[in-house]
């Protein structure tokens, strides 16, 4: 009886076979939504089935925000965690050194980030080789990840990591698909869209629903979407989007010309672990990337507490949030919140829960 992985290998290669025109593309659809079932399996085994978390890689999480350190064996994983953090995190020069997570904690204005060194994978990692499932496994909980690249190896490994982390239902570097999706219980499968579809037809997305089993359902496409990015859709709940910086560790062994070309890559901050150079803008560039509010707390009276800052989540960051991060009571007691800053017009403005605060607003609750 062949297995999960056996079964995704034929598949890959049929569709590899098949060309791409009108008569094929029902079957292509079918095939990619088989696909996309199999490598679910892939992402939740049945404990018979192996592939489990694994000692050592549950971690107990600290601080506003994690970032994970993905990246092939020796590429300075460790050595970046042990500059940024303080944390050691064995090092050497020869594979394999890290066996488990180890974590690490940064403050970074006046937020703190959890960081974690994972074992370094190899290709066909989201096929279980080597201890890959759980690496990624973790990295998918992870709110940002650094993936560590040596800059005296090919840059294909860009590639293949980038290939086992959205073999993992991970997507780098992408905002959900705009379509709109709703199953119900009678008149068919019903397809409409604002914008014109170049890369799906209907008979792709007929196929799709048929391989899921779904009869009938509204679609809406406010986007160019494709055959993958649909299937997306529909597995929604194994799927995650995760901002990625790519570091180019090393690049204190290569010459300015190489260093000039590897600013052209997008996502990435060539640095040098071992001599600590240029890491102020990888943390620049994860600020950035967390996407996190400071708001400073100012008591009526007081001056403004700058030491201490409450961190929300841009998108979770309106005055009720706020509240909630210092005492729910607070939203039972609200009055009117006092806010300076970049949200406001005036300063200071009075504004209710639904404000959307910014970085270094300044805020004053009023109670009842």
């Amino acid at each position: 009886m062949s297995t999960t992985v056996e079964k995704i290998k034929n598949i890959e290669e049929e569709m590899a076979r098949t060309q791409k025109n009108k008569a094929t593309s029902f079957h292509l659809g079918q095939l990619k939504a088989k696909l996309a079932k199999l490598k679910r399996e892939l992402l939740t085994p049945t404990s018979s089935g192996g592939g489990g978390g694994g000692a050592g890689f549950d971690v107990a999480r600290t601080g506003v925000a994690s970032v994970g350190f993905i990246g092939f064996p020796s590429v300075g994983k460790s050595t970046l965690l042990s500059k940024l953090t303080g944390t050691h995190s064995e090092a050497a020069a020869y594979e394999f050194t890290t066996l488990t997570t180890v974590p690490g904690v940064i403050m970074y204005r006046g937020a703190k980030i959890q960081m974690l060194d994972l074992p370094g994978i190899i290709e066909g990692a989201k096929d279980g080789k080597g201890r890959g499932r759980q690496v990624i496994a973790v990295a998918r909980t992870c709110n940002l990840i650094f993936v560590v690249l040596d800059v005296n190896k090919p840059l294909e490994h860009k590639k293949i990591i980038e290939r086992e982390l959205e073999g993992f239902g991970i997507r780098i570097n992408k905002e959900p698909p705009n379509i709109l999706f709703k199953k119900k219980e009678r008149g068919g499968i019903n397809i409409t869209n604002t914008v014109p579809l170049t890369h799906l037809d209907n008979d792709e997305i007929r196929a799709v629903m048929g391989e899921y089993r779904i009869n009938s359902a509204d679609i809406h496409f406010r986007c160019d979407a494709t055959v993958d990015e649909l299937i997306d859709i529909l597995e929604a709940q194994n799927r995650r989007y995760i901002s990625v910086i790519y570091c180019l560790n090393k690049i204190d062994s290569i010459s300015i010309e190489e260093l000039d070309l590897l600013y052209r890559i997008p996502n990435a901050v060539p640095i040098s672990s071992e001599h600590g150079w240029n890491l102020d803008e990888l943390l620049e560039e994860m600020w950035k990337k967390l996407n996190l509010v400071r708001v400073y707390t100012k008591p009526k009276g007081q001056q403004p507490d700058y030491e201490q800052p409450i961190i929300l989540r841009n998108g979770r960051s309106t005055v009720q949030h706020f509240c909630n991060q210092i005492h729910k009571s607070l939203v039972e007691e609200f009055k009117t919140a006092c806010v300076y800053g970049q949200s406001v017009k005036h300063q200071p403005q009075y504004v209710g829960l639904a404000h959307e605060l910014m970085d270094e607003d300044v805020v004053t609750i009023l109670k009842r």
